[in-house]
């Protein structure tokens, strides 16, 4: 499949609020297809907008925090928009307010690293690059994959590895073994403007091709709802990226499971505005200092995925 590819709570209050959404809106896609972004963003300065796998080596915070934007400088917090809907990446704590997860904590942690505040909102996910664009945001910080696509609109800088994985009922019912024939005739459920929405067209052509039913997309505002329309029967299978699919089957106790292995291993990346001057350099270091001195290492733990743990991080690091 031609892929441009592309959300856990420690205390058991959490644990326990969330496992209960999910029996509710069970489980399914995400993160970070084409999405419909506006075709131009901000030009301050000149970043080369190429792959970087050297990250700054600054003696200390302050070097750092000088690569910052003015704006955030002065208001002393980045602005970091991302959809809270993808645990255990990001979503709502018990309150239903806080925002929480793992790239909430990596966020807060590049922040801190940067001598400034973090400070989340919860936006739709297709709504995101272009919010980036008009300069309502400094980052994006929710789940996206890096795709050469996206670094046309705006840069990133890599964090994770994560690969995609199909989540059927508990039995696999349409014995689905992968994003193959298997998928034929079936209706998929994905979140608007992710990957997984993308690839149903090519999928879909791929078994009209060998002569067999196009494969269906039923696309909702959030990922709650690509869940709600997988356990009440209105699609077949869900979608999502490996920790996410990971983390659902394990809340919900075995009532889904994962058909076939995960696949399309491809990058996490931070993401914000084209040629921002040094911001993404600023972002690079941040991150390359948490993996360093072993914070990065224990938010991953923390929230159970560790696996996705990467060693460098880059600018514009697409893979496909």
């Amino acid at each position: 499949m031609t892929s441009l590819r592309l959300r856990r709570r420690t205390q058991v209050a959490g644990v326990v609020t969330i496992a209960a959404a999910l029996l509710v809106t069970g489980c399914s896609s995400k993160k970070a297809a084409t999405s419909n972004s506006a075709s131009t963003s901000p030009s301050t300065s000149t970043s080369s907008g190429t792959a970087s796998s050297s990250a700054p080596t600054p003696s200390g915070s302050g070097d750092l925090s000088a690569m910052l934007p003015a704006s955030i400088k002065s208001a002393g917090t980045i602005k970091i928009a991302t959809d809270a809907s993808y645990a255990p990446n990001e979503f709502f704590d018990t309150d239903g307010k806080t925002i929480i997860g793992m790239d909430v904590d990596l966020g807060n942690a590049i922040a801190a690293k940067l001598g400034v505040k973090a400070s989340f909102e919860n936006v739709k996910f297709d709504a995101i690059i272009p919010a980036l664009a008009a300069g309502k945001y400094d980052l994006g910080m929710s789940s996206f994959t890096d795709t050469k696509e996206r670094e046309g609109t705006v840069d990133f800088v890599t964090y994770f590895s994560a690969g995609e994985s199909l989540i059927v009922l508990k039995g696999n019912p349409k014995h689905v073994t992968g994003p193959d024939l298997s998928l034929c005739g079936l209706t998929i459920a994905v979140e608007k403007g992710t990957t997984e929405e993308s690839e149903v067209p090519d999928l879909s052509k791929k078994c009209t091709d060998a002569g067999k039913a196009a494969v269906k997309a039923l696309s909702t505002d959030d990922q709650n709802g690509a869940n709600l329309a997988l356990t009440s029967g209105r699609a077949d299978v869900g979608s999502a990226d490996s920790p996410v699919a990971e983390y659902a089957v394990k809340q919900l106790n075995g009532q889904v499971e994962i058909a076939g292995s995960s696949y399309e291993n491809a990058p996490y990346g931070i993401a914000l505005p084209k040629n921002d001057g040094d911001f993404a350099k600023a972002i690079q270091g941040a991150l390359a200092a948490l993996i360093a001195d072993g914070t990065y290492k224990q938010i991953l733990d923390k929230w159970g995925v560790a696996d996705g743990a990467i060693t460098t991080p880059t600018i514009n690091g697409a893979t496909s």
